[in-house]
């Protein structure tokens, strides 16, 4: 085993002990690396993994603590996936035809996606001015499926992708293990800015944006699409707002929209579209194929029903309800911003708070919520702020824990830790 995992590992087994208590701050890494003898390097590295398994979190320069473990108590606004309490039983009916001996046996058996299939998921993701081609469809086997198959479609090793300066922390992951070089481009109140740089694509988030929770306007939406790049058009958050056309519809030749239904449905049904260009859609279906990230028969079968019966548009609908609910909650107390409509917001943090300790105050209160640093390109020009996802708890549970945060903004850090 590698140095730095071993001493991973006995810092793991400190904190599951209780000898390293949630929220104390880890020595500084040249500290560190003396108390155990080792390279400052390797010190890093080991940091690193503990953050990468989810023990510490920090920034560099600010310190590192301990995070709690996660325990069925805890507050977590850091996962975004919402079920609402009804939702089970709209889509349990779809089931059980699902599960009839001869429907059962078909979808099991795989095969190209139906025509009844292509055709339920264009009329799924179609927004005003714009519904994709049912038979340019691809099925993924969820959103990140499909976005890691259209950045190995479109971007070489070695490649460049422009993206908003802050983006979703999955696409960094992916880029780095396809060998992709991620150019953070600048934001604005209004998204992202347009800008011709020497780029392969561009991945954008015009709806919804996550972190910031910016939707782009019809004008800037132009900017965009003007650009004259492949652009890769993130619309999981679409179905919250889905008042303006997509860059779809302004450049129908050069962007592929991405989506899925993990937020739009249940986080335990990953179906993942991508409604492509007729000309890229063989070249995406290959890296499907190639990834082995393509959709399960039975699941895209279960969708198909889902939106056929009218269940997936009736969650979406209450999920928009929902989310306006919960950004009211949030208003209420603390200084978020971003879309009313998001089931996300961001909070910048007033100095002397710093997003590090911000964190760690948080979760020693039971509450998880996620820096600003996990969504930068370059997180040492992370903004002082922290996303908090609204979706997943109960909401007496995210009303005690806004609360709290409210509490905690209205203090001190050292008199917090104090």
């Amino acid at each position: 085993m590698e140095e730095y995992r071993r001493i991973a590992d006995l810092i793991a087994a400190d904190i599951a002990a209780g000898r390293l208590r949630p929220g104390q701050q880890l020595p500084p890494q040249r500290t560190f690396a003396r108390r155990h003898h080792i390279a400052a390097s390797t010190a890093a590295r080991v940091y690193g993994e503990l953050v990468r398994r989810g023990l510490a979190v920090g920034e560099v320069g600010r310190g590192t603590f301990v995070r709690p473990a996660r325990t069925v108590d805890q507050v977590n606004l850091e996962l975004n996936f919402p079920v609402l309490p009804e939702q089970a039983a709209l889509l349990a009916p779809a089931l059980e035809r699902a599960l009839r001996h001869d429907v059962l046996d078909q979808s099991l058996r795989g095969g190209p996606a139906p025509t009844a299939t292509r055709e339920a998921a264009a009329d799924l993701l179609a927004r005003p001015g714009w519904r994709p081609a049912p038979g340019s469809l691809l099925f993924a086997a969820g959103g990140r499926q499909a976005i890691a198959a259209v950045l190995a479609a479109l971007v070489p090793p070695g490649g460049r992708l422009g993206v908003e300066s802050l983006t979703y922390p999955v696409l960094k992951a992916i880029a780095a293990q396809l060998g992709i070089e991620l150019v953070p481009l600048p934001m604005d109140a209004g998204g992202l800015l347009p800008r011709r740089v020497p780029v392969d694509a561009l991945y954008v988030q015009p709806t919804l944006h996550n972190p910031l929770g910016i939707t782009m306007s019809p004008a800037r939406r132009e900017e965009i699409a003007g650009l004259g790049l492949p652009i890769i058009e993130d619309g999981v958050n679409s179905f919250l707002d889905e008042s303006p056309a997509p860059l779809a519809a302004l450049a129908p030749d050069r962007v592929v929209v991405v989506d899925g239904l993990s937020k739009r449905l249940a986080p335990g049904l990953t179906i993942g579209f991508v409604a492509a260009p007729a000309g890229w859609t063989d070249r995406i279906a290959a890296t499907l194929r190639s990834g082995a990230w393509g959709s399960a028969a039975f699941a895209l079968d279960a969708a198909t029903r889902w939106i056929l019966d009218g269940s997936a548009a009736r969650i979406a609908a209450a999920k928009r309800v929902d989310a306006a609910h919960r950004q009211e909650l949030v208003r209420d107390r603390l200084p978020v911003q971003g879309n009313p409509k998001a089931y996300h917001c961001w909070l910048p943090l007033p100095s002397p708070w710093q997003a590090d300790t911000f964190v760690a105050a948080a979760a020693r209160r039971g509450i998880s919520v996620t820096p600003a640093a996990a969504f930068a390109v370059v997180p040492a020009q992370a903004p002082n702020a922290v996303r908090l996802a609204l979706g997943s708890p109960p909401v007496d549970a995210l009303t005690g824990a806004l609360d709290i945060l409210a509490s905690l903004l209205a203090q001190e850090p050292d008199l917090v830790e104090g």
